[in-house]
């Protein structure tokens, strides 16, 4: 016979825990979460189900596999709603926002501090975004799928703040090309398939929209059509698609516009980052670069692009007026070097070693595919927008020089049915030259402006996508280095992330 000390604690121990996760149903208005109390009653009070039948075995091996079966059971369920509602680990998996994160920093990313989202795919393994490790399997189950909603948290994101979320473009994969966005893929592929160039500045929208039609059916017809190359075609909801950490730029309701690198915000300058980098041809007065020169400015290896050595490359440097050569008549070496302010002034500084440094050129790598595809800009890395930044609840005139840059936003995102025929616009039907947002966007971009995939090629991130915010480093391995040669960043151990 159980005592009444051994009742009164259960019954307190059942209290306890029953308000608690009703706090917890509160939080996240999921009110179907009641129908775990009468579990949670039977746990503690009535034990009519046997939760812990193994215990009462007989063979000590079931109950050793039982016990630790339960230990892994615990820990997955825990390590699941801490993850979704709490905080989760990130990798910086490259180089986009040097040197405010490196590569091979390891965050914690607060899902309080924007609000935690409740799952789309709730049947998920934690810890696995959308692959099982080492496998092809899927880390979720398709069904349910629960609509977009938001538990309330600390804050909205901020201009300037760094931002993890999923990456928008990720909702089709093309699986041997995951790091470019599919629609990306099609249509570069399908520009291969046309070689001559069109003179787009002599087409009218309409027929720069035909174009670009063209060459993307090409292209996803060529992708899905092979496979074996590029891999298998596959659509993924929003919250298993890629994470990406970016920093916002701009806000819903901003207007941007990027001037000679320098972002302007509704006309006004951005005070920049104090770790911006942009991309710079180095040449040296005749040696290379030694390793040490490298290591003080932190220059990873992957980041070390000696480009001139062959009759091509050198012909093309000297006509950029790269022209210091050795008594050979051969070209001193020049580099393709991501620098900051900082690592610039100090090389330029090296009168000894270096001759001269330039911004890249925007033609160094031919032009980059600029969003939106299907809009012809002239708009590049340097240079882009106006761009209005989509707000929640405000409305706008569609027309044929902004449509293509909401497209994503309605049909995509906001899940109409848009199409554009010789008499006008129709959304889910209706013939209509006005759209009401549904979500806020934001605008994110990386520090490191030249080597960043981020709005700028695939757009604006849809509020459904920010996963939360990077609070501390708690980790930095420095891949370059060996375990005896600081491959542990001890100065970044602990450091908090710069989000203003």
């Amino acid at each position: 016979m159980k005592t009444i000390q051994a009742i009164r604690k259960q019954w307190i121990k059942f209290a306890i825990v029953t308000i608690l996760y009703l706090a917890f149903l509160i939080w996240v208005k999921s009110w179907l979460g009641l129908l775990v109390l009468p579990f949670i009653f039977d746990a503690y009070i009535t034990k009519k189900i046997p939760w812990y039948f193994w215990k009462n075995s007989k063979n000590e091996l079931v109950r050793g596999v039982m016990s630790w079966v339960d230990a892994i059971v615990f820990a997955l369920v825990a390590v699941y709603f801490v993850n979704i509602y709490f905080f989760q680990n990130y990798q910086i998996p490259s180089s986009s926002l040097e040197k405010t994160l490196l590569v091979g920093d390891f965050l914690f990313v607060s899902k309080m501090s924007y609000g935690p989202r409740v799952p789309n795919t709730p049947l998920s393994m934690p810890l696995a975004q959308h692959t099982l490790p080492g496998t092809n399997l899927k880390s979720y189950i398709e069904y349910p799928q629960w609509p977009y909603k938001r538990v309330k948290g600390f804050g909205n994101v901020k201009r300037g703040d760094i931002v993890v979320f999923n990456f928008p473009a990720g909702d089709t994969v093309a699986t041997n090309f995951q790091q470019t966005d599919f629609y990306t893929l099609a249509y570069q592929e399908g520009k291969r398939k046309y070689p001559n160039r069109v003179d787009m500045d002599s087409l009218t929208r309409e027929e720069q929209r035909v174009v670009y039609n063209l060459y993307y059916n090409a292209g996803r017809e060529m992708i899905l059509s092979n496979p074996q190359f590029y891999g298998k075609v596959v659509v993924r909801p929003v919250d298993r698609r890629e994470n990406y950490v970016k920093r916002c730029v701009a806000v819903p309701g901003d207007l941007l516009e990027i001037k000679n690198g320098q972002i302007y915000i509704n006309g006004v300058a951005e005070e920049n980052p104090p770790d911006i980098q942009f991309n710079y041809l180095v040449q040296t007065t005749g040696p290379y670069i030694p390793e040490n020169i490298f290591r003080e400015l932190h220059i990873s290896k992957d980041d070390q692009n000696l480009l001139s050595g062959d009759a091509g490359a050198d012909n093309y440097f000297s006509q950029l007026g790269f022209t210091a050569r050795d008594a050979n008549g051969r070209l001193n070496p020049v580099y393709y070097l991501p620098l900051t302010q900082a690592a610039h002034d100090a090389l330029l500084a090296n009168k000894a070693l270096i001759s001269k440094i330039e911004m890249e050129p925007e033609e160094l790598y031919g032009a980059t595919p600029m969003y939106p595809l299907n809009l012809y800009t002239k708009w590049n890395w340097n240079n882009y927008g106006p761009i209005r930044i989509p707000k929640k609840g405000e409305t706008i005139e569609l027309t044929a020089d902004n449509l293509p840059i909401y497209q994503r936003c309605i049909e995509a995102y906001e899940n109409n049915k848009l199409e554009v025929t010789p008499e006008g616009i129709f959304i889910n039907g209706e013939k209509t030259n006005l759209y009401t947002f549904k979500m806020d966007y934001y605008w994110m971009m990386g520090d490191n402006r030249h080597n960043s995939a981020d709005s700028r090629s695939w757009g604006f991130v849809p509020e459904d996508h920010v996963v939360g915010k990077p609070i501390v480093v708690w980790l930095s391995l420095d891949k370059d280095r060996g375990w005896f040669d600081g491959k542990i960043r001890w100065n970044r151990i602990f450091k908090w992330v710069h989000n203003d």
